[in-house]
């Protein structure tokens, strides 16, 4: 291999390159090509992405109830800012 530099203008390659097997050639003891196998590794953000698009739309009745709730001030009371506050806490801890 040879390289030359970011200025030099090789000539056209063949499509088939090195890598291909020629037809008189052969791979293996036994005269058949090596099995070919493909393989999938999902990371850790996949796996991730994959458990988030388990998790259920949101209930629009709900939300539009609880924000209507909300505009008329009949929803905030101590009682239920408390336990949204200890639900907050314990899954955050």
């Amino acid at each position: 291999m040879q390289i030359q530099g970011p200025s030099y203008i090789h000539a056209p390659h063949s499509v088939n390159g090195p890598h291909s097997v020629r037809g008189s050639q052969s791979v293996g003891a036994a005269n058949t090509p090596a099995a070919i196998s493909d393989q999938l590794d999902i990371s850790a953000a996949g796996q991730l992405a994959d458990r988030l698009s388990e998790i259920p739309d949101m209930r629009q009745d709900r939300v539009d109830a609880l924000r209507a709730a909300i505009a008329s001030g009949t929803y905030e009371t101590n009682e239920k800012l408390s336990v949204a506050l200890d639900r907050l806490l314990d899954e955050i801890g």
